[in-house]
């Protein structure tokens, strides 16, 4: 279609089942990661905060797409995601995940045990302390940013700083990918008269939405990378790093 809007449909329940087709018709997620989500839905309050079944089967798409094996990730919530970039990266890969919750840092690792998932590595801790601080000896080839936005601009300076040509430690390979979630806000981000939000004081949600601008903003004037938004889901950034 000529027109790019997003909007294919006249109405949401075609919308709805076009997505149930299309999950349906998509390379299914193994039995120990959908099982894990459904155990979080089941048993949390906050399992909002979970990521769909359906982004997740892009999210391994694009690992096998590029052959990653080293995936890092920054923000694990109770780890489902990560348990995903595992899976993706296979039993000769690696997921290090950064989360600044040592509850939550616990969860994820009891949820790894308990799904006998032994390629990922949780940092506990600051993210604009432990980012400078890991040891590259091999980067990267994803990183996965998922965690507190406005921190997100924080980060990517970080990864860029540290991902420099010619670095022998640097932290994201040569046309590696950044993966930045949430960087939509359920369309506040774009539309700011929207009235509807996620937090309760207006200065907070204010806030947060004017950090992940300044993220989609520094992500589309950075030279060294190349972005595509993916309006779907809570909008998805897919960043390449061209050096």
């Amino acid at each position: 279609m000529k027109d790019g809007s997003t909007n294919l449909y006249n109405d949401e329940a075609s919308g709805r089942k076009v997505t149930a087709y299309a999950d349906a018709h998509s390379t299914p997620l193994p039995a120990h990661i959908t099982a894990y989500h459904a155990e979080a839905c089941s048993t949390r309050s906050d399992s909002h905060m979970l990521s769909s079944h359906f982004q997740n089967k892009l999210h391994l798409f694009l690992a096998r797409a590029i052959n990653a094996k080293r995936v890092l990730e920054v923000g694990v919530y109770v780890g489902y995601s990560a348990m995903l970039w595992a899976h993706a990266t296979g039993p000769d890969g690696h997921v290090t995940a950064l989360e600044y919750s040592e509850e939550l840092s616990q969860v994820a690792r009891e949820g790894m045990a308990k799904a006998n998932v032994t390629n990922v590595e949780i940092i506990t801790g600051n993210a604009a302390e432990t980012l400078p601080e890991l040891n590259t000896a091999i980067p990267y080839d994803i990183v996965f940013l998922d965690a507190d936005k406005t921190g997100y601009s924080t980060y990517l300076s970080i990864i860029l700083a540290r991902s420099q040509p010619g670095d022998t430690s640097r932290l994201l390979r040569p046309g590696g990918l950044i993966v930045a979630d949430n960087v939509l806000r359920r369309g506040h981000v774009a539309d700011p008269a929207r009235t509807d939000r996620e937090f309760e004081d207006q200065n907070v949600w204010n806030l947060h939405l004017d950090a992940v601008r300044k993220f989609n903003d520094q992500v589309a004037s950075e030279k060294r990378l190349e972005v595509f938004m993916v309006p779907l889901w809570d909008g998805l950034s897919l960043i390449r790093l061209i050096d």
